[in-house]
């Protein structure tokens, strides 16, 4: 009976904390207009306006809650809570809201620069945990043993599901010096990583010449000034007499669409159609290239499992114009796009508003790109980032092709 009892009283905070949601969206209406220049207002507040009956039936419920309720409700506390759960009632893993206090630290992820430890993590749905997608090259969490795949069980004695990711990730950031405790489950084995926070910079773009005159440009995510990074790198390579290029896309998350782009209006021919965005109503947005080539070789792309989002539009593109060939594994297939809204009170909406389609029109989503040539690597290696070249079937593969 207490149990039930404690159960009502659940409903009824919930159903306040979403009359405090719906009373949060008509007065933040003037997003819409701000972000697409449309004056759409009216229609949002007719649509939240046949919702009146739902409101008058939960504002009796506030005045049952008023009556009777013996604690104290946290108002804010409660918004938040109705808010985060409104948003994950879409089922969509890459949508999600992230409030105020959470938003510099969205931001200065995209930009590629922040303080932690040093991994990438998506949501792995079979499991209901966040999982390592890679530690980034260099970081504590490489240097200390952490490898793609690994299940993050717990932060500091804190256990976090899937859903709760964005949560998890700001509480694994942290003061430069700090530490965190984290614990992983790895296939069967829990193990416990005690590390230290430091700057960190997301996303180096690093490369060498291989033999026989064969450039290797490799990086882990398309942030902020990733194109930049990858050109002067490419260029530096140029210098050294390069024939043929390895991009090796492996491991890569994705990010900044716009970044991809401009590294495939480096390769593709001025008004090359790259990628077509298309909306919930299928209108369609084509993205062309705006310049001249300045890489003019042969070009193979590395991709595995892990090889998502802004990587697969690189990879689409260049397969579909004919200008690289692909090694390695199907690809993740995460074929749609988020765009960022910023609320009024500072707070933010992650929104999947858009899918996008290769040059020839092909899906990506919960598909993924096939390889050209599918190479599997040996199943001694356990952790792509330390393989040793000799080992590393795809790489080998990759030059092989290209001599």
């Amino acid at each position: 009976m207490e149990e039930k009892k404690r159960f009502k009283i659940y409903k009824i905070i919930m159903l306040i904390a979403i009359v405090a949601f719906i009373t949060f969206l008509i007065t933040s209406v003037g997003m819409y207009q701000y972000f697409t220049g449309n004056n759409d207002a009216g229609k949002y507040l007719s649509i939240s306006s046949e919702n009146n009956s739902l409101i008058n039936k939960i504002n009796k419920y506030k005045s049952i809650i008023d009556k009777y309720y013996l604690g104290e409700v946290d108002e804010e506390k409660l918004k938040e809570g109705a808010i985060k759960g409104y948003i994950e009632g879409l089922d969509d893993p890459y949508t999600e809201y992230i409030s105020k206090e959470d938003m510099q630290d969205f931001l200065d992820d995209t930009t590629g620069n922040f303080v932690g430890i040093g991994i990438y993590m998506v949501k792995d749905t079979d499991s209901n945990k966040v999982m390592v997608l890679s530690p980034i090259k260099d970081s504590p969490a490489e240097k200390a043993g952490i490898l793609p795949g690994d299940l993050i069980i717990s932060v500091d004695g804190v256990q976090y599901s899937a859903d709760d990711m964005s949560v998890m990730a700001n509480k694994i950031k942290g003061e430069v010096g700090s530490t965190v405790k984290l614990e992983i489950l790895r296939d069967t084995e829990t193990k416990t990583f005690e590390l230290k926070r430091e700057n960190i910079k997301t996303n180096p773009v690093e490369g060498k010449k291989l033999e026989n005159n064969i450039g290797y440009i490799q990086f882990t995510s398309f942030d902020d000034g990733t194109a930049e990074d990858f050109k002067n790198k490419y260029k530096e390579l140029e210098a050294q007499g390069i024939k043929s290029l390895i991009i090796d896309l492996r491991n890569n998350g994705g990010g900044i669409v716009d970044e991809a782009l401009e590294i495939a209006d480096y390769i593709c021919e001025k008004e090359s159609v790259l990628l077509y965005e298309v909306d919930k109503d299928n209108n369609e947005e084509i993205k062309k290239s705006k310049n001249d080539p300045i890489i003019n070789m042969p070009i193979i792309i590395l991709t595995n499992e892990n090889t998502a989002s802004s990587s697969e539009i690189l990879s689409g593109a260049l397969k579909d114009l004919g200008k690289a060939k692909i090694v390695g594994t199907k690809t993740y297939g995460k074929g749609v796009i988020q765009q960022l809204l910023t609320l009024p009170d500072g707070s933010g909406l992650k929104i999947t508003s858009e899918k996008y389609l290769t040059p020839n029109k092909t899906e990506i989503n919960k598909i993924g790109i096939e390889p050209d040539e599918k190479v599997e690597l040996p199943d001694t290696v356990t952790n792509i980032l330390n393989v040793e070249e000799k080992d590393d079937t795809q790489l080998q593969k990759a030059i092989e092709m290209l001599k």
